[in-house]
């Protein structure tokens, strides 16, 4: 019995049969991962850049930056496309519009229909 465990595992081997990675994928239609915001860059001023590091935050144009939301992700201001400086799938550049609500409150980021764990945020004057 144990020869022909061991047989049918390098039979197995040999005819070039893998695991599949276990490591998390990222499809936007249907987002498997929840986006995860890990730091973010001191209070702001309008006009000046923010700085967001993270996992699973997709890209320009499948996601979008929530400012001004409060602590259970309800409401936000979405940052406009236009202020997006640069995006990766785990940081992101943006400058805060001269229209952004100003004060404390919470960002979040938005993957499909996926929201991701927040960070306190304030913008300033």
């Amino acid at each position: 019995m144990r020869v022909f465990f061991l047989s049918s595992l390098l039979a197995a081997g040999a005819l070039g049969l893998t695991l599949s990675s276990c490591a998390p994928t990222q499809a936007v239609a249907g987002v498997t991962v929840t986006p995860v915001l890990i730091k973010v860059s001191v209070a702001a001023a309008r006009g000046q850049n923010v700085t967001v590091q993270g996992r699973y935050l997709g890209g320009p144009n499948t996601s979008k930056v929530l400012l001004g939301a409060d602590s259970g992700g309800g409401g936000g201001y979405a940052v406009p496309a236009s202020a997006i400086v640069s995006w990766t799938d785990s940081q992101i550049v943006f400058t805060v519009p001269s229209n952004a609500p100003v004060g404390g409150s919470w960002m979040f980021v938005q993957v499909g229909d996926m929201r991701s764990t927040g960070l306190p945020f304030s913008v300033s004057q």
